[in-house]
Protein backbone atom coordinates (compact mmCIF):
# COMPACT_ATOMS: atom_id res chain seq x y z
CA UNK A 1 0.00 0.00 0.00
CA UNK A 2 3.06 2.75 0.80
CA UNK A 3 3.73 2.22 -2.84
CA UNK A 4 0.47 2.90 -4.09
CA UNK A 5 0.62 6.57 -2.22
CA UNK A 6 4.10 7.05 -3.36
CA UNK A 7 2.62 6.56 -7.17
CA UNK A 8 -0.49 8.70 -6.19
CA UNK A 9 1.24 11.63 -4.97
CA UNK A 10 3.84 11.65 -7.71
CA UNK A 11 1.00 11.68 -10.13
CA UNK A 12 -0.73 14.42 -7.75
CA UNK A 13 2.01 16.47 -7.15
CA UNK A 14 3.69 16.42 -10.82
CA UNK A 15 0.63 17.45 -12.51
CA UNK A 16 -0.17 20.19 -9.95
CA UNK A 17 3.32 21.93 -10.72
CA UNK A 18 3.47 22.07 -13.99
CA UNK A 19 3.21 25.62 -15.67
CA UNK A 20 0.16 24.67 -17.76
CA UNK A 21 -1.99 23.33 -15.07
CA UNK A 22 -1.79 26.39 -12.82
CA UNK A 23 -1.56 28.90 -15.68
CA UNK A 24 -5.33 27.13 -16.51
CA UNK A 25 -6.55 27.35 -13.61
CA UNK A 26 -5.74 30.77 -12.80
CA UNK A 27 -7.16 31.75 -16.16
CA UNK A 28 -9.89 30.50 -15.69
CA UNK A 29 -10.91 31.09 -12.28
CA UNK A 30 -9.76 34.97 -13.34
CA UNK A 31 -12.44 35.10 -16.41
CA UNK A 32 -15.03 34.46 -13.94
CA UNK A 33 -14.26 37.45 -12.02
CA UNK A 34 -13.99 39.39 -15.63
CA UNK A 35 -17.15 38.10 -16.81
CA UNK A 36 -19.12 39.63 -13.73
CA UNK A 37 -17.25 42.72 -13.67
CA UNK A 38 -17.76 43.27 -17.40
CA UNK A 39 -20.70 45.83 -16.56
CA UNK A 40 -18.26 47.68 -14.69
CA UNK A 41 -15.22 47.25 -17.22
CA UNK A 42 -17.22 48.32 -20.06
CA UNK A 43 -18.30 51.70 -18.15
CA UNK A 44 -14.91 52.36 -17.38
CA UNK A 45 -13.49 52.47 -21.02
CA UNK A 46 -17.30 53.77 -22.04
CA UNK A 47 -16.52 56.68 -20.15
CA UNK A 48 -19.37 59.22 -18.80
CA UNK A 49 -22.61 59.30 -20.61
CA UNK A 50 -23.57 62.75 -19.91
CA UNK A 51 -24.19 63.70 -23.44
CA UNK A 52 -26.14 60.47 -23.98
CA UNK A 53 -29.29 61.89 -25.26
CA UNK A 54 -31.74 61.43 -27.93
CA UNK A 55 -32.79 64.15 -29.37
CA UNK A 56 -36.34 64.05 -31.23
CA UNK A 57 -36.74 66.14 -34.81
CA UNK A 58 -40.38 66.65 -34.68
CA UNK A 59 -41.71 69.38 -37.24
CA UNK A 60 -45.09 68.47 -35.98
CA UNK A 61 -44.57 69.73 -32.51
CA UNK A 62 -47.26 66.92 -31.23
CA UNK A 63 -45.48 63.40 -32.09
CA UNK A 64 -42.00 64.19 -29.13
CA UNK A 65 -44.13 64.35 -26.10
CA UNK A 66 -46.24 61.00 -27.19
CA UNK A 67 -43.31 59.52 -28.33
CA UNK A 68 -41.92 60.40 -24.39
CA UNK A 69 -45.11 58.87 -22.54
CA UNK A 70 -44.57 55.33 -24.48
CA UNK A 71 -41.10 55.70 -23.57
CA UNK A 72 -42.34 56.26 -19.40
CA UNK A 73 -44.79 53.75 -20.02
CA UNK A 74 -42.46 51.21 -21.26
CA UNK A 75 -40.11 52.09 -18.06
CA UNK A 76 -37.25 52.47 -20.41
CA UNK A 77 -34.13 54.67 -19.42
CA UNK A 78 -33.73 55.82 -22.60
CA UNK A 79 -33.62 60.17 -22.24
CA UNK A 80 -35.64 61.41 -25.28
CA UNK A 81 -35.75 65.16 -25.55
CA UNK A 82 -37.19 67.55 -28.46
CA UNK A 83 -34.82 69.92 -29.96
CA UNK A 84 -35.26 72.54 -32.26
CA UNK A 85 -31.79 71.97 -34.16
CA UNK A 86 -31.62 71.45 -37.55
CA UNK A 87 -30.83 67.96 -39.12
CA UNK A 88 -27.46 69.36 -40.23
CA UNK A 89 -26.29 71.02 -36.92
CA UNK A 90 -27.00 67.18 -35.05
CA UNK A 91 -25.06 65.59 -37.86
CA UNK A 92 -22.38 68.20 -37.29
CA UNK A 93 -22.55 67.57 -33.64
CA UNK A 94 -22.59 63.79 -33.89
CA UNK A 95 -19.14 64.36 -35.73
CA UNK A 96 -18.19 66.65 -33.06
CA UNK A 97 -18.93 64.12 -29.79
CA UNK A 98 -21.18 67.09 -28.52
CA UNK A 99 -24.48 64.76 -29.53
CA UNK A 100 -25.22 61.03 -29.06
CA UNK A 101 -27.80 60.41 -31.38
CA UNK A 102 -31.27 62.11 -32.85
CA UNK A 103 -34.50 60.15 -33.96
CA UNK A 104 -36.63 61.97 -36.61
CA UNK A 105 -40.29 61.46 -35.95
CA UNK A 106 -42.79 62.15 -39.50
CA UNK A 107 -46.27 60.96 -39.69
CA UNK A 108 -48.35 60.93 -42.92
CA UNK A 109 -50.20 58.03 -43.40
CA UNK A 110 -48.72 56.46 -40.85
CA UNK A 111 -45.58 57.05 -38.69
CA UNK A 112 -42.29 56.85 -39.60
CA UNK A 113 -39.17 56.87 -37.79
CA UNK A 114 -35.16 57.80 -38.58
CA UNK A 115 -33.07 56.97 -36.01
CA UNK A 116 -29.31 58.31 -36.41
CA UNK A 117 -26.03 58.08 -34.75
CA UNK A 118 -22.50 58.13 -35.44
CA UNK A 119 -22.28 53.95 -36.31
CA UNK A 120 -25.24 52.16 -38.32
CA UNK A 121 -24.36 49.14 -35.42
CA UNK A 122 -24.82 51.50 -32.61
CA UNK A 123 -28.43 51.89 -31.19
CA UNK A 124 -28.06 51.86 -27.25
CA UNK A 125 -31.56 50.47 -25.91
CA UNK A 126 -32.40 49.89 -29.18
CA UNK A 127 -35.50 47.25 -28.42
CA UNK A 128 -36.92 50.60 -26.00
CA UNK A 129 -36.96 52.35 -28.65
CA UNK A 130 -38.22 50.75 -31.82
CA UNK A 131 -41.24 49.20 -28.99
CA UNK A 132 -42.28 52.92 -28.43
CA UNK A 133 -42.03 53.66 -32.29
CA UNK A 134 -44.04 50.82 -32.68
CA UNK A 135 -46.71 51.91 -29.49
CA UNK A 136 -47.13 54.99 -31.08
CA UNK A 137 -48.24 54.16 -34.39
CA UNK A 138 -50.61 51.71 -32.77
CA UNK A 139 -52.01 54.33 -30.68
CA UNK A 140 -52.25 56.91 -34.02
CA UNK A 141 -53.80 54.60 -35.69
CA UNK A 142 -56.63 54.04 -32.89
CA UNK A 143 -57.46 57.61 -32.77
CA UNK A 144 -57.83 57.25 -36.75
CA UNK A 145 -60.03 54.68 -36.25
CA UNK A 146 -61.77 56.46 -33.11
CA UNK A 147 -61.61 53.52 -30.74
CA UNK A 148 -61.13 54.50 -27.01
CA UNK A 149 -58.47 53.47 -24.51
CA UNK A 150 -60.47 50.08 -23.17
CA UNK A 151 -61.14 49.08 -27.45
CA UNK A 152 -57.20 49.76 -27.89
CA UNK A 153 -56.77 47.47 -24.79
CA UNK A 154 -58.92 44.63 -25.31
CA UNK A 155 -57.35 45.11 -28.80
CA UNK A 156 -53.99 44.34 -27.89
CA UNK A 157 -54.32 42.28 -25.05
CA UNK A 158 -52.72 38.58 -25.37
CA UNK A 159 -54.61 35.86 -25.44
CA UNK A 160 -53.67 33.32 -22.46
CA UNK A 161 -51.63 30.52 -22.98
CA UNK A 162 -50.85 27.82 -20.86
CA UNK A 163 -48.69 24.37 -20.59
CA UNK A 164 -49.84 21.18 -19.29
CA UNK A 165 -47.83 18.35 -19.34
CA UNK A 166 -49.82 14.24 -19.01
CA UNK A 167 -46.26 12.97 -18.11
CA UNK A 168 -45.28 12.56 -14.33
CA UNK A 169 -42.13 13.14 -14.43
CA UNK A 170 -42.52 16.42 -16.75
CA UNK A 171 -41.76 19.27 -14.75
CA UNK A 172 -43.45 22.68 -15.66
CA UNK A 173 -42.01 25.39 -17.78
CA UNK A 174 -41.02 28.35 -15.01
CA UNK A 175 -39.06 24.95 -13.47
CA UNK A 176 -37.59 23.55 -16.76
CA UNK A 177 -36.12 27.44 -17.38
CA UNK A 178 -34.77 27.24 -13.80
CA UNK A 179 -33.08 24.29 -14.25
CA UNK A 180 -31.77 24.13 -17.91
CA UNK A 181 -29.17 26.64 -17.32
CA UNK A 182 -27.62 24.94 -14.72
CA UNK A 183 -27.64 21.46 -15.75
CA UNK A 184 -26.26 22.89 -19.53
CA UNK A 185 -23.16 24.85 -17.44
CA UNK A 186 -22.61 21.07 -15.30
CA UNK A 187 -22.82 19.02 -18.63
CA UNK A 188 -20.14 21.07 -20.04
CA UNK A 189 -18.01 20.95 -16.78
CA UNK A 190 -18.29 16.96 -16.72
CA UNK A 191 -17.80 17.20 -20.81
CA UNK A 192 -14.60 19.39 -20.45
CA UNK A 193 -13.47 17.20 -17.26
CA UNK A 194 -13.88 13.64 -19.29
CA UNK A 195 -11.82 14.77 -21.87
CA UNK A 196 -9.41 16.36 -19.87
CA UNK A 197 -8.53 14.47 -16.86
CA UNK A 198 -8.57 10.95 -19.06
CA UNK A 199 -6.16 12.60 -21.74
CA UNK A 200 -3.85 13.82 -19.02
CA UNK A 201 -3.66 10.04 -17.95
CA UNK A 202 -2.71 8.42 -21.41
CA UNK A 203 -0.26 10.91 -21.74
CA UNK A 204 1.01 10.53 -18.49
CA UNK A 205 1.01 6.78 -19.09
CA UNK A 206 2.96 7.54 -22.68
CA UNK A 207 5.29 10.16 -21.63
CA UNK A 208 7.03 7.76 -18.43
CA UNK A 209 7.17 4.53 -21.56
CA UNK A 210 8.82 7.13 -23.94
CA UNK A 211 11.47 8.60 -21.24
CA UNK A 212 11.92 4.68 -20.13
CA UNK A 213 10.78 5.58 -16.84
CA UNK A 214 8.03 3.26 -16.92
CA UNK A 215 10.92 -0.23 -16.57
CA UNK A 216 11.68 1.48 -13.15
CA UNK A 217 8.98 1.95 -11.80
CA UNK A 218 7.24 -1.44 -12.58
CA UNK A 219 10.21 -2.74 -11.11
CA UNK A 220 9.38 -1.94 -8.03
CA UNK A 221 5.70 -1.89 -7.85
CA UNK A 222 2.91 -3.97 -10.21
CA UNK A 223 1.55 -2.34 -12.94
CA UNK A 224 -2.31 -2.64 -11.91
CA UNK A 225 -1.24 -0.64 -8.64
CA UNK A 226 0.37 1.68 -11.12
CA UNK A 227 -2.40 2.21 -12.74
CA UNK A 228 -5.14 2.73 -10.24
CA UNK A 229 -2.64 5.06 -8.29
CA UNK A 230 -2.26 7.17 -11.59
CA UNK A 231 -5.98 7.26 -11.71
CA UNK A 232 -6.51 8.30 -8.27
CA UNK A 233 -3.35 10.66 -8.57
CA UNK A 234 -4.95 12.62 -11.17
CA UNK A 235 -8.57 12.18 -10.23
CA UNK A 236 -8.04 14.03 -6.72
CA UNK A 237 -6.22 16.87 -8.86
CA UNK A 238 -9.38 16.82 -11.07
CA UNK A 239 -11.45 17.46 -8.24
CA UNK A 240 -9.64 20.26 -6.49
CA UNK A 241 -9.25 22.03 -9.73
CA UNK A 242 -13.65 21.61 -9.92
CA UNK A 243 -13.50 22.66 -7.02
CA UNK A 244 -11.35 25.94 -7.15
CA UNK A 245 -13.78 26.85 -10.23
CA UNK A 246 -16.66 26.65 -8.73
CA UNK A 247 -15.40 28.70 -5.72
CA UNK A 248 -14.01 31.04 -7.83
CA UNK A 249 -17.26 31.40 -10.06
CA UNK A 250 -19.45 31.76 -6.83
CA UNK A 251 -17.32 34.60 -5.14
CA UNK A 252 -16.95 36.26 -8.11
CA UNK A 253 -20.73 36.61 -8.31
CA UNK A 254 -21.10 37.18 -5.38
CA UNK A 255 -19.06 40.46 -4.93
CA UNK A 256 -19.51 41.70 -8.20
CA UNK A 257 -21.69 44.72 -6.54
CA UNK A 258 -23.80 44.69 -10.05
CA UNK A 259 -27.72 43.88 -10.86
CA UNK A 260 -25.95 41.03 -12.95
CA UNK A 261 -25.80 39.05 -9.73
CA UNK A 262 -29.68 38.45 -9.33
CA UNK A 263 -29.92 38.24 -12.88
CA UNK A 264 -27.36 35.34 -12.82
CA UNK A 265 -29.09 33.48 -10.26
CA UNK A 266 -32.60 34.37 -11.88
CA UNK A 267 -31.63 32.83 -15.22
CA UNK A 268 -29.40 29.98 -14.15
CA UNK A 269 -31.73 29.20 -11.63
CA UNK A 270 -29.09 28.80 -9.12
CA UNK A 271 -31.40 29.94 -6.14
CA UNK A 272 -34.31 27.53 -6.82
CA UNK A 273 -32.07 23.84 -7.79
CA UNK A 274 -32.47 21.44 -5.56
CA UNK A 275 -29.30 20.16 -3.64
CA UNK A 276 -29.94 16.65 -5.10
CA UNK A 277 -28.92 18.25 -8.84
CA UNK A 278 -25.49 19.21 -7.14
CA UNK A 279 -24.81 15.50 -6.07
CA UNK A 280 -25.92 13.75 -9.11
CA UNK A 281 -23.44 16.54 -10.47
CA UNK A 282 -20.77 15.37 -8.30
CA UNK A 283 -21.99 11.20 -8.38
CA UNK A 284 -21.65 11.49 -12.48
CA UNK A 285 -18.66 13.57 -12.61
CA UNK A 286 -16.86 11.07 -10.66
CA UNK A 287 -18.52 7.47 -12.41
CA UNK A 288 -17.73 9.49 -15.81
CA UNK A 289 -14.21 10.14 -14.45
CA UNK A 290 -13.34 6.52 -13.47
CA UNK A 291 -14.95 5.09 -16.42
CA UNK A 292 -12.78 6.76 -19.45
CA UNK A 293 -9.45 7.09 -16.95
CA UNK A 294 -9.23 3.04 -17.08
CA UNK A 295 -10.02 3.55 -21.11
CA UNK A 296 -7.56 6.20 -21.34
CA UNK A 297 -4.99 4.22 -19.03
CA UNK A 298 -5.77 1.08 -20.63
CA UNK A 299 -4.85 3.20 -24.57
CA UNK A 300 -1.87 4.79 -23.09
CA UNK A 301 -0.16 1.63 -22.05
CA UNK A 302 -0.24 0.38 -25.87
CA UNK A 303 1.90 3.19 -26.97
CA UNK A 304 5.45 4.44 -26.48
CA UNK A 305 5.29 8.15 -28.18
CA UNK A 306 2.37 10.67 -26.78
CA UNK A 307 1.72 11.45 -30.81
CA UNK A 308 0.61 7.70 -30.62
CA UNK A 309 -1.71 8.02 -27.69
CA UNK A 310 -3.72 11.25 -29.23
CA UNK A 311 -4.26 8.76 -32.03
CA UNK A 312 -5.29 5.78 -29.92
CA UNK A 313 -7.49 8.29 -28.06
CA UNK A 314 -10.00 8.93 -30.91
CA UNK A 315 -12.53 6.34 -30.46
CA UNK A 316 -12.70 7.01 -26.62
CA UNK A 317 -13.51 10.75 -27.87
CA UNK A 318 -16.17 9.60 -30.24
CA UNK A 319 -17.90 8.04 -27.37
CA UNK A 320 -17.59 11.37 -25.42
CA UNK A 321 -18.25 13.84 -28.08
CA UNK A 322 -21.40 11.39 -28.87
CA UNK A 323 -22.54 11.62 -25.70
CA UNK A 324 -22.48 15.39 -25.76
CA UNK A 325 -24.67 15.71 -28.42
CA UNK A 326 -27.31 13.26 -27.03
CA UNK A 327 -27.17 15.32 -23.79
CA UNK A 328 -27.10 19.27 -25.58
CA UNK A 329 -29.89 18.23 -28.31
CA UNK A 330 -31.66 16.66 -25.47
CA UNK A 331 -31.78 19.82 -23.30
CA UNK A 332 -35.15 21.34 -24.92
CA UNK A 333 -36.22 17.55 -25.49
CA UNK A 334 -35.35 15.88 -21.91
CA UNK A 335 -38.77 13.57 -22.39
CA UNK A 336 -37.75 11.85 -25.94
CA UNK A 337 -37.30 8.16 -26.30
CA UNK A 338 -33.75 8.31 -27.53
CA UNK A 339 -32.54 10.77 -24.53
CA UNK A 340 -33.88 8.35 -22.24
CA UNK A 341 -32.50 4.98 -23.97
CA UNK A 342 -29.51 6.61 -23.98
CA UNK A 343 -29.40 7.57 -20.16
CA UNK A 344 -28.62 3.75 -19.12
CA UNK A 345 -25.76 2.97 -21.64
CA UNK A 346 -22.99 3.19 -19.06
CA UNK A 347 -20.80 5.17 -21.46
CA UNK A 348 -23.43 7.91 -21.90
CA UNK A 349 -24.98 8.27 -18.84
CA UNK A 350 -22.61 10.73 -16.98
CA UNK A 351 -23.84 13.35 -19.69
CA UNK A 352 -27.56 11.90 -20.33
CA UNK A 353 -29.05 10.57 -17.37
CA UNK A 354 -27.86 13.54 -15.23
CA UNK A 355 -29.65 15.80 -17.82
CA UNK A 356 -32.86 13.70 -17.13
CA UNK A 357 -32.00 13.86 -13.57
CA UNK A 358 -31.78 17.87 -13.52
CA UNK A 359 -34.57 18.56 -16.02
CA UNK A 360 -37.65 15.64 -15.28
CA UNK A 361 -38.53 14.53 -12.00
CA UNK A 362 -37.75 11.08 -12.66
CA UNK A 363 -38.54 8.01 -10.02
CA UNK A 364 -35.35 7.32 -7.81
CA UNK A 365 -34.76 3.66 -9.32
CA UNK A 366 -34.01 5.20 -12.78
CA UNK A 367 -30.23 6.91 -11.80
CA UNK A 368 -29.99 4.46 -9.24
CA UNK A 369 -30.10 1.51 -12.14
CA UNK A 370 -27.63 3.50 -14.46
CA UNK A 371 -24.70 4.25 -11.50
CA UNK A 372 -25.01 0.39 -11.13
CA UNK A 373 -24.93 -0.39 -14.27
CA UNK A 374 -21.75 2.34 -14.44
CA UNK A 375 -20.03 0.74 -11.12
CA UNK A 376 -20.67 -2.43 -13.30
CA UNK A 377 -18.95 -1.45 -16.28
CA UNK A 378 -16.35 0.53 -14.02
CA UNK A 379 -15.44 -3.16 -12.41
CA UNK A 380 -15.50 -4.90 -16.06
CA UNK A 381 -13.20 -2.61 -17.98
CA UNK A 382 -10.85 -1.95 -14.52
CA UNK A 383 -10.51 -5.83 -14.69
CA UNK A 384 -9.87 -5.62 -18.45
CA UNK A 385 -8.03 -2.77 -18.58
CA UNK A 386 -5.59 -4.30 -15.55
CA UNK A 387 -4.53 -7.01 -18.05
CA UNK A 388 -3.96 -5.38 -20.52
CA UNK A 389 -2.23 -2.54 -18.96
CA UNK A 390 0.28 -5.18 -17.02
CA UNK A 391 1.78 -6.52 -20.35
CA UNK A 392 0.67 -3.10 -22.28
CA UNK A 393 4.05 -0.88 -20.28
CA UNK A 394 5.99 -3.87 -21.25
CA UNK A 395 5.29 -3.57 -25.04
CA UNK A 396 8.00 -0.78 -26.90
CA UNK A 397 7.76 0.51 -30.66
CA UNK A 398 5.11 2.30 -32.94
CA UNK A 399 1.93 1.23 -31.80
CA UNK A 400 -1.58 2.69 -33.46
CA UNK A 401 -3.88 -0.48 -33.10
CA UNK A 402 -6.73 -1.69 -30.77
CA UNK A 403 -5.47 -5.13 -32.38
CA UNK A 404 -2.22 -4.55 -29.80
CA UNK A 405 -4.43 -5.13 -26.99
CA UNK A 406 -4.24 -9.17 -27.73
CA UNK A 407 -0.69 -8.65 -27.51
CA UNK A 408 -0.54 -6.87 -24.38
CA UNK A 409 -2.49 -9.28 -23.05
CA UNK A 410 -0.69 -12.11 -24.00
CA UNK A 411 2.46 -10.32 -23.13
CA UNK A 412 1.27 -9.52 -19.20
CA UNK A 413 0.25 -13.58 -18.95
CA UNK A 414 3.64 -14.42 -19.30
CA UNK A 415 4.90 -11.68 -17.06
Amino acid sequence: MHSFWIIFKQAFLTKAKTKSFVITTLIVCASFFLMANLPKILDVFQGPQEDSVLHIVDASGELASRFQEQLELLDSSVQAMPTDMTEQELKDGIIDGTVYAYIVLEKEEQLTARYVSESANEMENGSDIEQAVQSLQTVLTAENLNLNGSQVQQLFSPAVFEREAVSESSKSQEELSQARGLVYILIMLIYMSVIYYPNMIATEVATEKSSRVMEILISSVSPVKHMFAKIAGIGTLGILQMMLFGLSGYVAIKTAGTSMTEGVFSVFGFSEVKISTFLFAVLFFLLGYFLYAVLAALLGSLVSRIEDAQQLMLPMMFLIIVASFIAFSGISVPEAKFVTVASFIPFFTPLVMFLRVGMLDLPLWEPLLAVALMLITIGLLGWFGARVYRGGVLMYGSSQSLKDIRKAIALGNKK
